[in-house]
């Protein structure tokens, strides 16, 4: 470890907890952390890599036209069929759940930190075997790891999480637990997850749920949690330029998911989430562009589901809005699109997505510039006889 950032962080622990919001130490603590983050990265043994990593730290890699793979699958009987699918279409990535919706690790590690924190699970029964599939099919690897939303770490350590007048653990409707974005040991275990993620052999690591919960700002005044002077947008940004400057080193793609909305609107303040921020520190965006989430009145559309050109249409061009100002600095734009039916959006509200529908989308990112995404179905059942 950097002598300087060793020194940092026994003075941070001397001061008491930095994130705790209150004095002067508070302010010291970013200070500082602010002058050695570029430090951490760039010592003088190492500028070469540096360097290196300057520009697309992935220059080789194909434009990415990908599918969403739960731990399940990869470790299961249905990465044979799609396995089929990449091998037969242009359908070149795929996005695997490293740490998942609940907060485990999805295979057995060695890994002392992954295991205290993370709660291993044998969902991939062997790791490395997984990995020399996919270079045998020429398939490009992307890492997910959930970050924020993890009920796993929540309920083992509450003073990570946001805890409620009671003293329970505040979850959502759908029982979900999050992690408190302004707690640094969150940023380091997570950044740790994709570390090795990517010793592992994935070339990319994608974040998701990067982010408060949403109508975080409703409840906020209710909760007890750890918080210091920066606002919830630059938490958020903040976790985002730590963990690619952490990664860097490794020579890995740092992508993050965000709502889609998040181009059409203003900074989302009450989740933290600023797409201009966010898109200019990292190397790939994806916007999660689904048509069924946008509700009526979108890009002029009564029931965006069933107009899945127009909305996506729609979304890109915002997108395109938003982050042309960045110039150089511009990410790979790598939206998520639909491959699944929303059918409880209510009848007439909706429309039974196939082939058609999923080709719809692909011609508005192409007519607007854009020849990378990604296709989402939570059951990793995807449509057959679509021209990728």
């Amino acid at each position: 470890m950097n002598i300087l950032l060793t020194f940092i962080l026994l003075l941070n622990t001397a001061l008491g907890n930095p994130q705790s919001g209150d004095g002067s130490s508070s302010k010291l603590w970013k200070t500082i952390t602010t002058s050695v983050s570029q430090q951490t990265t760039t010592t003088p043994d190492d500028s070469d890599q540096t360097s290196e990593h300057a520009g697309d730290p992935q220059p080789d890699a194909p434009v990415v036209k990908g599918i969403y793979v739960t731990a399940y699958s990869a470790g299961g009987e249905r990465m044979a069929t799609l396995l089929n699918l990449l091998d037969k279409t242009e359908l070149n990535a795929m996005v695997i759940d490293i740490k998942d919706d609940l907060g485990n690790i999805t295979y057995k590690t060695d890994n002392p930190k992954l295991q205290k924190l993370g709660n291993p699970q044998p969902y991939i029964k062997d790791i490395n075997k997984l990995m020399t599939t996919l270079e045998e099919h020429e398939i490009y690897p992307i890492a997910r790891v959930v970050v924020f939303k993890d009920s796993v770490l929540a309920k083992n350590h509450p003073e990570y999480s946001f805890v409620q007048k009671d003293g329970t653990v505040w979850h959502n409707k759908n029982n979900d637990k999050f992690v408190n974005p302004y707690r640094k040991e969150v940023w380091e275990y997570n950044v740790e997850v994709a570390k090795e993620a990517a010793k592992l052999g994935f070339k990319e690591v994608q974040f998701d749920y990067v982010r408060f919960p949403e109508g975080f700002e409703k409840k906020a005044d209710g909760l007890k949690f750890t918080k210091n002077e920066l606002n919830r947008v630059d938490i958020v940004t903040g976790f985002v330029e730590y963990a690619k400057k952490e990664l860097a080193p490794l020579g890995v793609r740092v992508s993050v998911d965000i709502f889609g909305y998040a181009a059409s609107v203003p900074a989302a303040e009450g989740i933290g989430q600023d797409f201009v921020k966010i898109s200019n520190a990292v190397n790939v965006i994806s916007p999660m562009i689904y048509p069924s989430h946008y509700s009526t009145g979108w890009f002029k559309q009564k029931d965006p589901d069933r107009a899945p050109y127009a909305t996506i249409k729609g979304a890109m061009d915002d997108t395109h809005k938003k982050l042309d100002p960045l110039g150089d600095n511009k990410p790979i734009i790598r939206p998520w699109i639909q491959d699944f039916t929303a059918s409880w959006l209510g009848k007439g509200h909706y429309t039974k997505y196939g082939a058609a529908e999923v080709q719809a989308q692909i011609k508005a990112l192409n007519d607007s510039g854009v020849e990378e995404y990604l296709l989402w179905n939570a059951g990793n059942k995807y449509t057959a006889g679509v021209k990728y």
